[in-house]
């Protein structure tokens, strides 16, 4: 009992309630910065400035272009198994199958509330969001049916026409110029990787008016997802999942026209459904990572890409398999890495030129909060306030 009422004597003492109420505050002023902070985290996640602030910070260039690269090899190899080996001959059918399981797994995310936000309606017109969702329909299946017809070496080589296409598409209505290094690092690019194919052109004539056709859409394609990622503050998965339903409409319009009849009497099997299923799955990361990289980088960038994919084949098929293309494909080859390696500096070069020195009001906002909360966290010494971050 003494005991206890020492105890209550002590605690009613004037300065021990003024040490009692002052930890009381400073824990009432770190609760609010750290709700400040919470708050500052959810706006970055649930508007669309931030979300896209979000996937520039998560997948820079580098991650967007090797996750891309990856991908391209594996759906390239699985596309020619199912078409070929598989013998699934419906390329349109099996590119709105890509698309399909894309919308699929992106309702699910929606209903998770793990899709980021699209930017308001208003700020980007329908007829831009109706033009990517054609020509997205166009570039892939299109794609799909040359890749059925021709080989793979002169499906790449169709490739190289998309580069210039691009620059003059981006000259002619977005006044963008490209500097006399890159259009020399480009034709070197090009011609080493027409070297480098020369040995595998093996092509059907409709395969080769297909391959043809082909050019144009693909090169709009990637001017409007880089365009619409990097003005309008869209992401790569809020694009998609506005755009996947009218390339969906437009891909069963085609099917008549590109597919032959016969599609329910395919042997639908395990194995045969195994592969388009991969196929579907690699069609979704592929259009995801391709927008990422679109995002991220820019069209013509994206092409090359494409581009060193073919080079990085044929030169570890010779350095790991011991396959041998012969020295011209070999010389071709390397002559389009360097001419890529330049092209890559140049870009470099650039984008460090070119790095804005602004905070954004939402950048600002989160490192007050974030600066608040940390000289809530700080000891003071003589009087002064030294934070420390941990």
């Amino acid at each position: 009992m003494l005991c206890s009422r020492k105890m209550f004597n002590f605690l009613i003492r004037k300065d021990v309630r003024k040490i009692l109420k002052r930890k009381d505050s400073d824990a009432g002023e770190r609760g609010r910065a750290l709700e400040d902070l919470r708050a500052s985290l959810f706006n970055e996640l649930r508007t669309s400035d931030g979300a896209k602030r979000q996937q520039q910070r998560i997948c820079g260039p580098t991650v967007a272009l090797t996750f891309n690269f990856l991908v391209s090899v594996g759906i390239i190899l699985v596309n020619k198994l199912v078409l070929g080996k598989v013998g699934f001959n419906y390329p349109i059918f099996l590119t709105f199958i890509h698309y399909l399981l894309s919308w699929f797994l992106m309702a699910i995310l929606k209903t998770l509330s793990l899709l980021p936000v699209s930017p308001p309606s208003k700020t980007t017109p329908f007829t831009s969001l109706l033009s990517l969702g054609i020509v997205m329909s166009l570039s892939n299946g299109l794609a799909n049916v040359s890749l059925k017809y021709n080989s793979v070496g002169f499906y790449q080589m169709a490739k190289i026409a998309v580069t210039p296409t691009i620059v003059l598409a981006e000259f002619v209505f977005f006044r963008k110029r490209v500097s006399c290094q890159k259009v020399l690092a480009l034709a070197v690019v090009s011609i080493g990787v027409a070297v480098a194919t020369v040995t595998d052109l093996q092509f059907h004539f409709f395969g080769a008016c297909i391959a043809l056709a082909w050019i144009v859409p693909s090169a709009v394609n990637k001017i409007l997802w880089s365009n619409l990622q990097q003005q309008e503050n869209w992401t790569a998965l809020a694009l998609m999942w506005k755009t996947t339903p009218i390339t969906l409409l437009f891909l069963v319009t085609l099917m008549p026209w590109l597919d032959p009849p016969g599609i329910l009497s395919f042997d639908w099997n395990r194995n045969n459904t195994s592969a388009i299923l991969v196929s579907a799955v690699l069609g979704f990361l592929l259009q995801w990572s391709g927008a990422l990289a679109l995002g991220a980088t820019s069209a013509t960038t994206h092409v090359v890409l494409g581009q060193f994919k073919t080079c990085v084949i044929l030169l570890g098929g010779f350095l790991i398999f011991g396959s041998n293309p012969g020295i011209t494909s070999i010389c071709g080859a390397t002559a389009a890495l360097a001419g890529m390696s330049v092209y890559t500096y140049l870009n470099l070069l650039n984008s460090q030129q070119q790095q804005p020195t602004k905070t954004s009001p939402r950048q600002a906002s989160f490192s007050l909060s974030k600066s608040k909360l940390s000289k809530e966290n700080s000891e003071p010494h003589d009087g002064k306030c030294n934070g420390e971050y941990v």
